[in-house]
């Protein structure tokens, strides 16, 4: 059975160790000139500054080439309280140049479920322990998921966005085109010695 292309961005599963993921999250800030859309399961980076407050600090969805991932998006709030929109229940994503809240999965220790793009050619086993990179596309405004996939083409040895560590083990998931993988994030700002 082919495997359905779903790309769902970065989804939380599991810790290194093997325990399962406990849900627990942080919130940060998506400042009003913030350019991109952001949806559940992206990507995110650190932006340099932090809410009005000083208590929350502001992130922008992640490009390929970022090396300050701070973590992956599952919720937003117009309060840091909140996790939704108090004037619009049905949003459930960050329309760009709007300010919002986002609870962000931000320990360097969890293990992500990811879809691989499958352009060029789809991973092999061969690729597993090596590194990859994201690819950004812009996600569904009705669900609100992300649309972030591994990059297949660009798995390399070198240093790379995510470390691909196994085949998700799920009846409906295959090597081949559009497999599930499991990834954790290689260039994570708290796994680094360096600052932002």
């Amino acid at each position: 059975m082919a495997n359905t292309d779903s790309p769902f961005g970065l989804i939380p599963r599991m810790y290194a160790n093997g325990s399962p993921w406990n849900g627990k999250y942080n919130i940060y800030y998506i400042p009003v000139g913030n350019a991109s859309a952001i949806f559940k399961g992206d990507v995110v980076k650190l932006a340099s500054s932090a809410s009005a407050d000083g208590k929350y600090p502001d992130i922008a969805q992640a490009a390929a080439t970022d090396t300050t991932i701070v973590g992956v998006v599952i919720g937003f709030g117009t309060q840091p309280d909140l996790m939704f929109d108090i004037n619009n229940l049905t949003r459930n994503y960050c329309p760009a140049l709007t300010a919002m809240y986002a609870a962000v999965v931000d320990d360097p220790n969890v293990i992500f479920e990811a879809q691989e793009d499958s352009v060029g050619a789809a991973l092999a086993i061969t690729e597993v322990g090596e590194n990859a990179d994201i690819v950004v596309a812009t996600g569904n405004t009705t669900t609100g998921q992300s649309a972030m996939e591994i990059d297949s083409s660009d798995h390399k040895t070198g240093t790379a966005q995510l470390r691909i560590l196994r085949l998700a083990d799920r009846p409906d998931n295959a090597l081949g085109t559009n497999a599930k993988w499991l990834v954790k994030i290689n260039e994570h700002v708290f796994a680094s010695t360096t600052g932002a």
